[in-house]
């Protein structure tokens, strides 16, 4: 787990970096069944116009989960909610870093609704998934 977010607008949420590899797309393709040749088969896929095979957008967007439950643990296990779009494909030997700001934050009855911006981009800065996320901190 990561340093906890000091939870204030403008604050940042700890970063997470991830190497994307073959065997990792391979293992998610097993976990989710899917088996789309873009995935998992480099000749079939050098012959589209993505010229090789890219990542699941659901395990990049895994991703940005696992970034936000080390922000906010539980609070975000339990309710957050993500709106995002898709940019650009990952592709094996990416790099990935997955960022957050928190953008505003409203007090509630006990508990705090935070919003944040989203953005997970590859090693040479070009975006990957851009977005927003909300959760509800404290008691529910």
């Amino acid at each position: 787990m990561s340093t906890p977010v000091e939870f204030k607008e403008g604050a940042s949420l700890p970063t997470l970096k991830k190497n994307i590899s073959q065997d990792n797309i391979n293992l998610y393709a097993k976990a989710s069944g899917d088996f789309n040749p873009i995935h998992i088969d480099a000749d079939y896929a050098r012959k589209t116009p993505l010229g090789g095979t890219v990542a699941h957008g659901m395990l990049i967007l895994a991703c940005v989960s696992q970034m936000m439950t080390n922000a906010f643990g539980r609070d975000w296990l339990s309710g957050g909610k993500l709106n995002v779009r898709f940019r650009a494909p990952a592709r094996p030997g990416d790099v990935i870093t997955v960022s957050g700001t928190i953008r505003r934050m409203e007090k509630g009855d006990g508990f705090q609704m935070i919003d944040c911006d989203i953005l997970c981009r590859n090693q040479n800065n070009e975006p990957i998934i851009t977005g927003d996320a909300k959760v509800k901190v404290g008691d529910k």
